[in-house]
């Protein structure tokens, strides 16, 4: 070897040992962000996570400043379930880290692969009563998948690559690691560990030829489509098998757009507590097709209450134990696949009319409000209204009370991922911070968080965040000065309601107190023209929309007198 030659390469060793020499724990635990291809970490520094904050000042990872941990975890749940990949989320000890608890409860039941990092106290600190000390290892532990502490310095690269293994293992969801203050600052030698490549499996040919058999028997069969199926890509293969076998599909709030809503096989979401239209296709069915379904996202005791009704389970994990669900096949491998598989076996041409004579009604129920112009809106005219303003691939991110029950039923979708609703957990407060984390992931695509007025106060403040990392989407309030949903179940069940009237901010001056763009609705005619001037805005938009939600109890009635 040339001597200048092995004196520059003994020269970049020599440099690279004493890089290494000279790392702290929390400059090797960034390293190792670094090689899990981490984009963006959410959170709010503190003084337990001095060190990671400092380290991550030299990396290329961009930390995003939020104004609540629990917009941060919400942040990072919703780029899991959009990406696929862990969604990161930063706090620091105590009343920090509890405050991360609620988004990362959601990522763990919904499904969304997710690494909630918190501070420590050090721990020299933690045999004795210690200020903001508490045990997050066990406080975490019922939410997530996996938790660790690092304890010890050379022990990072291990915890951290176990963590996105596990987050994103089927079913993914939420992963916490929790580093001590002064073990992050502790010196420590090592590098992050290459990634482990995994085949897929495959389901057994003995079950997949079971399956067929009982498909090609059923008179009228129906597939229930989850988020499982969207997670694995599989929209394709359910068309197939839609379109091949002539079998009709319904999806579950989340897994909404698993084939275009126009298509004539679609039957559209279930998962209303009443019994609505579709409910009538599972009384007539006599064969599910349960793809990627989760009974977290719609309980099986709502559409087999007498466990009477034959299931084939396709997916890549193994049922859940429930005595309304208890499938005769279970098809475990790559969902694509096994759909492929039982198709190539399966020999069906029988038309579902009753099936497609309930679309029928179904899509005149939905076109009923198409024209209408009452002022405060139906919650039926505004969706409809959204859904022609927004294209095929635009985004909309749903929080959870009476609005999500209308977005469920009446909201519909040509692609997934395409309207994303917390429903495994269901918590308030996930829409503004998802259409944040939203745009980032799609900042060529329109991205409207939908809320009502309660939920739009929980999580608000991350508007400013919205605003000054430049993600302009729009949020749509629902506005009826009530938590809407409770007074709907509770005038169901007692014929009154108490206790969920407030009253609220001026929406538009609030928006425009902090840069935003703000409007206010005062006809049904205004909201189409507002809401594509406002998606034309360079910064966040917020539109208050007063809505009537008598349609609440009137749904309810009429769908009590359906046969």
């Amino acid at each position: 070897m040339n001597e200048n030659l092995k004196q520059d390469k003994d020269s970049e060793i020599s440099k690279t040992e004493d890089e290494e020499s000279s790392m702290n724990t929390a400059e090797l635990v960034v390293k190792c962000l670094e090689n899990e291809n981490v984009e963006y970490i959410f959170g709010i520094p503190g003084e337990e996570n001095l060190a990671l904050i400092k380290a991550l000042t030299k990396s290329p990872i961009k930390f995003i400043t939020t104004r609540h941990e629990q917009g941060a975890a919400f942040m990072a749940d919703v780029y899991g379930r959009l990406t696929g990949r862990p969604g990161v989320c930063l706090s620091t000890l105590g009343p920090g880290a509890t405050n991360l608890m609620t988004g990362v409860a959601d990522a763990n039941l919904d499904g969304a692969p997710l690494i909630a990092i918190t501070g420590q106290v050090g721990t020299d600190r933690m045999h004795i009563e210690s200020h903001q000390h508490l045990d997050l290892v066990a406080m975490f532990a019922p939410v997530t998948k996996w938790n660790k502490q690092i304890v010890r310095p050379d022990t990072a690269p291990e915890i951290v690559r176990k963590a996105f293994k596990t987050a994103v293992d089927e079913k993914p969801g939420a992963c916490h690691i929790d580093l001590p203050q002064n073990i992050a600052d502790m010196p420590v030698q090592g590098k992050p560990l290459r990634h482990t490549v995994t085949d897929k499996s495959f389901a057994a040919y003995s079950s997949i030829e079971k399956a067929a058999i009982a498909i090609s028997r059923a008179k009228s069969p129906l597939i229930l489509s989850g988020n499982g199926a969207i997670r694995s890509k599989a929209s394709k293969a359910v068309l197939d098998m839609a379109e091949r076998l002539n079998i009709p599909v319904a999806n579950t709030f989340m897994g909404k757009g698993i084939i275009p809503f126009n298509h004539p096989l679609s039957l559209w979401s279930m998962g209303l507590a009443q019994k609505d239209y579709i409910n009538r296709i599972f009384e007539k069915t006599d064969l599910v097709i349960a793809i990627g379904y989760d009974i977290v996202e719609y309980s099986p005791k709502k559409w087999n209450s007498k466990g009477e009704i034959r299931i084939i389970h396709i997916g890549e994990k193994k049922a859940e134990v429930n005595n309304s669900y208890l499938p005769e096949v279970e098809v475990i491998g790559d969902i694509s696949d096994s759909i492929q598989e039982i198709i190539r076996r399966s020999d069906r041409i029988e038309t579902p009319k009753q099936a497609l004579k309930i679309k029928e009604d179904m899509h005149k129920n939905y076109e009923e409000y198409s024209d209408d112009q009452s002022f405060p809106m139906k919650p039926q005219k505004v969706l409809y209204d959204l859904r022609r303003v927004m294209g095929e691939d635009d985004i909309v991110i749903s929080d959870v009370g009476a609005h999500k029950m209308w977005i469920a039923r009446n909201y519909h979708c040509y692609k997934p991922n395409t309207c994303i609703i917390s429903n495994g957990f269901a918590s308030m407060g996930i829409a503004i911070p998802g259409a944040l984390a939203a745009k980032l992931v799609n900042p060529d695509k329109k991205v409207v968080a939908v809320t009502g007025d309660g939920g739009f106060m929980m999580n608000s403040q991350e508007l400013e965040t919205a605003l000054r990392i430049g993600t302009p989407f729009v949020t749509l309030i629902f506005n009826d000065s009530n938590y809407g949903l409770i007074k709907w179940k509770q005038e169901e069940r007692y014929g009154e309601s108490a206790y969920i009237n407030f009253t609220n901010p001026d929406f538009k001056m609030y928006a425009e107190s902090m840069g935003l763009k703000g409007y206010r609705i005062t006809k049904a005619e205004e909201l189409i023209p507002t809401l594509e001037e406002a998606f034309s805005q360079k910064v966040p938009s917020v539109i208050d929309c007063a809505v009537d939600y008598s349609e609440n109890l009137k749904l309810s009635h009429k769908l009590e007198e359906l046969k």
